[in-house]
């Protein structure tokens, strides 16, 4: 069901101001906790019928350490090891809390042209560098998704989805227009594909939920190994 605006504080953290997602029940059967700050994450769980609540770090945790890139790793290498330290995070954060078990999940997306990972800008400069680089080129997007179950049959599972995407060509006036309506901050590769950067892509070869950032499939089929009654 849909958070009244005049609902109580969620259990797991404090969502945005305005923030509306499935407020779920834990013990439901279809409940998780979603340890993730994605409105798009968010909004396709809703979508899909699977209730839940933020679990998100609180004020003592260095949620950004955990995003950083070691020397030469590669992009698929990087996703998936972030991924499952956001979950091991999220899984000792559900304990600490004394919250209801229940799965947590959470996801994590970077852009990668060839073996250069591409991650959140730090300030606009950045971003229209990074979208002058994407410009006319295809380039990889993987979201590596990781669901946990503590207690009797504790469980880790994780999955990776990679899709390719093909930019057009972008002059410096659609990129620097771009970047001043503020899209690309906060975004992997500088830019959202459910937005206005959609308008450039000529074609995806690939997952479209995953270059979201929350890949339907391989979602469900974690979800499932949980024992989720996912469709």
């Amino acid at each position: 069901m849909k958070q009244s605006p005049h609902a109580p504080p969620l259990r797991g953290s404090l969502p945005p101001e305005g923030a509306r997602f499935a407020l779920g029940r834990p013990g439901g059967e279809t409940f998780v906790y979603l340890a993730s700050q994605s409105p798009r994450r968010r909004e396709l769980l809703t979508q899909w019928g699977v209730e839940h609540e933020l679990l998100l770090p609180g004020a003592d945790e260095d949620a950004e350490a955990l995003e950083a890139v070691q020397p030469g790793e590669a992009p698929a290498a990087y996703v998936q090891r972030v991924t499952a330290l956001k979950l091991e995070a999220a899984m000792a954060r559900l304990k600490r809390r004394g919250l209801p078990a229940a799965p947590v999940l959470c996801a994590d997306t970077t852009v990668a042209l060839g073996r250069r990972i591409l991650g959140k800008p730090a300030d606009a400069a950045e971003a229209r560098r990074m979208l002058a680089d994407l410009s006319g080129r295809t380039h990889r997007v993987l979201t590596a998704v990781a669901v946990g179950k503590d207690g009797k049959g504790a469980r880790r599972w994780l999955a990776l989805s990679t899709s390719r995407v093909e930019f057009d060509a972008l002059t410096p006036t659609q990129i620097r227009r771009y970047v001043a309506g503020g899209e690309p901050m906060g975004k992997a590769g500088a830019y959202a594909i459910q937005g206005h950067a959609g308008l450039w892509v000529r074609r995806i070869q690939g997952s479209h939920t995953g270059i979201i950032g929350l890949p339907a499939f391989e979602t469900a089929q974690l979800l499932r190994a949980a024992g989720l009654p996912i469709l």
